[in-house]
């Protein structure tokens, strides 16, 4: 089964490198706050006391990071995730497989040359169906701030305002409404002209992203960037990848921001008490990156969708069919 031999030949790579596979909890009584990703609620019911609520987790990442903070070294996973009310289309499915990984003593920019050896590993080991030389590395690489300046014509170091970023967006004949965050009207721009016209013909690294889009990626000292890349295929986003922050007083910042923000969520997840907590010593300089494995799987297998590559997907469950074929499962 295609399905099968893809999965064990990412296995197969890690494995080949030293990092220690491991598997952890899908239902989590909290998660990290990331208010712009929707998840899926509910509740357990102990045999004594009030029901307890719990949430399927939209990637492993807290409690791989829990891992890393008892000295587990480098360490992945390929789980499955999930996020609710996405964004429908040829390119997501609410429950999904994740490929996490985490490098001790790395940075953003090594963990490219991990992925592009999970390519090349990849195109020697499965039977890709395009040719090779269109998803073989190197990567071509791009920064954010050179993306905007090509693409958008506007000069994303100086544009750090939100009165500034809208400014921008209406000049381009984008009309943004109301108040905008700068991270808002960032977007906005961003998938509307930058996005769509971002290079195809080879694998893209988009690297040094603002640091004004709070996540938990360190950031480049000096600069207003912060150490963070995603990976595009074919103009679909594929992995997105950090230098780790773990000054925790940076961390209980980002965790402070973010749950000001948890209203814009119909479904508000607890935040870990205690994430910032795994920092304040013995926590190992890092770099993690997220794959998502099934549209890694959708590229290799020239798909245009990923109900090509899923077995069952949910456009296919809600539709009342108990199965359908796949191209290429066997």
């Amino acid at each position: 089964m295609r399905h099968a031999r893809f999965t064990e030949a990412i296995r197969a790579f890690f494995q080949g490198r030293g990092y220690a596979e491991v598997d952890t909890p899908a239902l989590s009584p909290h998660l990290i706050p990331e208010p712009a990703i929707e998840v899926f609620q509910t509740e357990y019911f102990p045999e004594r006391g009030p029901a307890r609520p719990m949430w399927l987790i939209p990637s492993p990442e807290l409690w791989m990071k829990r891992l890393l903070a008892e000295g587990a070294g480098d360490i992945y996973q390929i789980s499955k995730s999930f996020r609710n009310c996405d964004f429908g289309g040829p390119y997501h499915n609410p429950e999904f497989r994740l490929l996490e990984w985490y490098t001790v003593g790395a940075g953003y920019l090594d963990s490219v040359g991990v992925t592009e050896d999970l390519f090349s590993h990849l195109l020697a080991r499965t039977a890709p169906s395009r040719p090779g030389e269109e998803l073989s590395p190197p990567f071509l690489r791009m920064s954010m701030e050179e993306a905007f300046h090509l693409y958008a014509d506007i000069d994303l170091a100086r544009c750090q305002d939100p009165l500034s970023m809208k400014a921008e967006a209406q000049g381009k004949g984008i009309l943004i409404q109301g108040s905008p965050t700068w991270e808002e009207a960032f977007h906005i721009v961003f998938l509307t002209l930058v996005e769509p016209r971002l290079p195809r013909q080879k694998p893209l690294v988009l690297f040094d992203y603002p640091a004004l889009v709070p996540t938990t990626a360190r950031r480049r000292p000096g600069t207003p960037w912060s150490e963070r890349w995603e990976l595009y295929v074919d103009g679909v986003e594929i992995a997105n990848c950090y230098t780790e922050e773990t000054e925790p007083g940076v961390l209980r910042s980002f965790v402070r921001h973010e749950e000001e923000r948890r209203g814009r969520c119909r479904t508000a997840h607890a935040s870990d008490p205690d994430f910032a907590d795994l920092f304040p010593s013995g926590f190992p300089e890092c770099s993690g990156a997220a794959l998502g494995v099934d549209r890694l799987e959708m590229v290799f297998a020239g798909e245009k969708s990923l109900e090509g590559v899923i077995l069952f997907p949910f456009s296919a469950i809600l539709g009342g069919q108990s199965g359908r074929r796949v191209k290429g499962i066997t």
